[in-house]
């Protein structure tokens, strides 16, 4: 039923609410002013849509790492390793190694100070902004290591084959690589 006539188009209410109907009974669909809707976005502080693919070329995760590592581009930064004996432990084990993402998982011996009572290691070059996973090896097995930013499921062979065991499963180290 039309509740109101205009020369070229018939309102109507039907099941859908309020229709705009031509004169022959086919519904209107306003068409968008593209300028009206650009005028709108600018006065919202919109930016219009970017047509088109992405504005920078994509490269995979793991590729930009290792190729930032490698060139000298990227931050990086160095981080002392440090382990003590548990307390009330007196025999000291033959090695003490780090081993992590941060070096492709290669061991890398920590020096004793007998100064501080403790094993030490710098690494260099550490790629930042990232988290890396890592293990301390005492005799050739993981232990425990108490300055570690988190444990996390470990991923891949290598990073299984040093995993240490705890009560909801193997995990290794984590470490958040941040830089300034």
């Amino acid at each position: 039923m039309p509740i109101g006539i205009f020369p070229e188009t018939k309102l109507f209410y039907g099941f859908g609410g309020l229709q705009l109907r031509d004169n022959d009974g086919s519904p209107i669909v306003p068409q968008l002013n593209t300028n009206m809707l650009g005028a709108i976005n600018s006065f919202l502080g919109r930016k219009p849509a970017h047509k088109g693919g992405p504005v920078m070329r994509e490269v995979p995760a793991g590729a930009a790492q290792y190729s930032r590592a490698h060139t000298g581009q990227g931050q990086t930064y160095s981080k002392v390793f440090r382990w003590r004996l548990p307390d009330g432990t007196t025999a000291e084990p033959k090695s003490v190694e780090v081993v992590g993402s941060f070096n492709h998982w290669q061991r890398v011996l920590l020096q004793r100070d007998g100064k501080l009572d403790s094993w030490h290691a710098t690494i260099h070059h550490i790629p930042g902004n990232r988290t890396h996973h890592y293990m301390l090896l005492i005799d050739g097995k993981p232990a425990n290591d108490r300055n570690c930013d988190g444990l996390a499921v470990p991923h891949g062979m290598q990073e299984e084959t040093y995993a240490l065991q705890t009560p909801r499963g193997p995990r290794v180290f984590m470490m958040f690589a941040q830089t300034k």
